[in-house]
């Protein structure tokens, strides 16, 4: 539901200790397109949904190239991402892990506060999977996917994982490619899923619009 229309589920959601509940922007695109370079422009508190990957352990991790696919959903923790997003937004905090990629590990905790913001931005590529369950909970949302040129992601997706080391460049190339090929399979498993493509500038009215919306 567009966060710049009318939302019928504000009046179902009840925060504790009758805080006004807050509305979730979820932030899709592909790895390197932008999110987190968007979501901090934003001014809003954020919630990186990437830090609910499993560890590097877990038995059911799928594999392919030989490796883990961290680009595969089976590889991430989807009921804990949607129980952190419903928290913030009723409760206004939670405690939500932080994930080392190049460990392939949780490496620790943090607090995540809204601060009295009326928008929470929760970004990553895994987003559309917690549309249906955020909906299905009550949650005000709006779901969107940055639109952007793949090959320019492409790019930037290589420098950001060869700066943070975030695997052997062998594997960040292989990857890299792979993930440019499938990447107009991405954004229209996220359409599906109930995202609308927007740009960067649309992105950021979006978000506007909701906390003038939500101030009325």
């Amino acid at each position: 539901m567009p966060v710049d229309s009318p939302t019928p589920a504000l009046g179902g959601v009840t925060a504790g200790g009758g805080r006004p509940p807050s509305t979730v922007l979820l932030l899709a695109g592909a790895s390197g397109s932008g999110k987190s370079r968007l979501a901090a422009a934003t001014g809003c508190p954020r919630l990186n949904l990437d830090d609910f990957y499993h560890e590097g352990d877990h038995p059911d991790l799928p594999h392919t190239l030989g490796i883990v696919d961290w680009d595969d959903p089976r590889s991430w923790d989807r009921e804990a991402a949607v129980a952190a997003v419903v928290a913030l937004c009723r409760t206004g905090a939670a405690d939500v892990p932080v994930y080392d990629i190049g460990q392939n590990r949780r490496s620790g905790h943090r607090q995540v506060d809204l601060g009295g913001s009326t928008v929470l931005v929760a970004e990553g590529v895994f987003a559309p999977e917690v549309v249906e369950p955020l909906r299905a909970s009550g949650v005000p949302m709006d779901a969107v996917y940055l639109d952007r040129s793949r090959t320019a992601t492409l790019l930037r997706r290589f420098l950001r994982d060869v700066v943070e080391r975030r695997k052997p460049l062998l594997v960040l190339v292989r990857r890299g490619l792979a993930l440019w090929r499938a990447e107009p399979g991405i954004r229209a498993h996220a359409l599906a899923r109930g995202c609308r493509p927007v740009s960067m500038a649309e992105a950021v009215r979006a978000v506007e619009a909701a906390r003038r919306r939500l101030a009325v």
